[in-house]
């Protein structure tokens, strides 16, 4: 019997240990869960703070030359709710947009409006783009630059609104269409929509969307083949595309929505807005491959317009937005194809004429 009580004892034991074990690591889960819920959110907050100081530079740094404005605008509602039926599912989403506005313009006179959307998947406008806005300042063209959704520095919630490809784009084109609506100055036929990487990926999909809003767009170093991307890029570079809350799937899974999101498969519906594009055999990010399946796309076509694959030249990705004197010398390039067709004020003819705008020389 004694033997008896002391297996019972020890089965008791273990048993109560084994639940002991159990919970103990069932809490490990739920603090290891909170804890990175908890680190998730401290990453917004410092993106919060990041975007509130490079804000402040903004004025520092073209306060001189511009006023500077931050206007609150809506683009479509999201393209997937997680309910449709909770209150606000359907709403038009809300975000910021910077505006820029020369201040020697005569108020009386009409003036071009540059549409000038940042890249990055999750990232914002900042004062990377500073030496840009002046020259284009410079130039008297009006910039408006949207924080479309998936921006950071706004919150979780704008974070996960992300539409890589997909209604970004029309958040880009509300952005023209709130400055021809509010603006007087704003010439509504002459905008022109310039970006990088991204941003390039956004301009391209305007003028193939919104043909008829445009008179003119460069794409520079654009992604322009997501299906290919995903095959070069990391693990963790995919898994920003197939969170839940964005496309949701690999393109493995779902090749077709991948293939809608990308400019080199959408040629098709590009319908002669003057194009520029340009990309950098040795681009470290936006791989030249890219862009060659687009530039071939639109050839396949039957399509005109202009382009220049550079070769190896410093710099990669960015090599025509640093400072370094070749990059200056593409930028002339760049506002001579805008202004062909937006007839800026003021003209950026020479690497001269670009440096007292974006450097103050004299």
């Amino acid at each position: 019997m004694k033997k008896l009580k002391l297996i019972f004892i020890f089965t008791l034991i273990c048993f109560i240990n084994i639940n002991i074990i159990a919970q103990t690591n069932e809490n490990k889960d739920v603090i290891i869960e909170k804890l990175n819920e908890q680190l998730e959110q401290l990453n917004h907050r410092l993106d919060k703070l990041e975007k509130i100081s490079d804000d402040i530079l903004w004025y520092n740094k073209v306060g001189d030359v511009a006023y500077i404005d931050k206007v609150y605008i809506y683009g479509p509602p999201k393209w997937k709710e997680k309910n449709e039926t909770a209150q606000g599912a359907g709403n038009p989403v809300k975000f910021w947009s910077y505006t820029f506005i020369p201040k020697d313009i005569d108020p009386s006179k009409k003036y071009p409006l540059i549409v000038l959307p940042h890249g990055g998947v999750h990232s914002d406008f900042t004062t990377y783009y500073a030496h840009i806005i002046r020259e284009l300042i410079a130039q008297q063209y009006i910039v408006v630059a949207a924080e479309y959704r998936g921006s950071t520095g706004y919150g979780k919630g704008h974070y996960e609104k992300i539409d890589y490809g997909g209604l970004e784009v029309e958040d880009v084109d509300a952005s023209r269409q709130f400055m021809i609506d509010n603006y007087e100055i704003v010439d509504g036929n002459r905008v022109g929509i310039i970006g990088w990487s991204h941003g390039g990926l956004i301009s391209l999909m305007n003028i193939f969307d919104n043909p008829k809003n445009y008179k003119v767009a460069f794409a520079g170093v654009p992604v322009s083949d997501l299906i290919a991307r995903m095959g070069y890029q990391t693990q963790s570079y995919r898994e920003l595309y197939s969170a839940d809350y964005h496309i949701g799937k690999t393109a493995f899974e779902d090749v077709n929505e991948y293939r809608r999101r990308s400019p080199a498969w959408n040629t098709h519906k590009y319908t002669g807005t003057p194009l520029l594009i340009h990309t950098n055999t040795i681009d470290d990010d936006v791989n030249v491959l890219e862009v060659e399946h687009l530039i071939k796309s639109l050839k396949a076509e039957g399509k005109k317009f202009e382009y220049e694959i550079f070769q190896a030249i410093p710099g990669g990705h960015s090599f025509d937005r640093m400072d370094t004197k070749h990059a200056r010398e593409v930028r002339v390039k760049i506002y001579k194809f805008l202004d062909q067709y937006l007839n800026t004020p003021i003209k950026i003819k020479t690497v001269r004429d670009l440096e007292k705008a974006a450097y103050k020389f004299n």
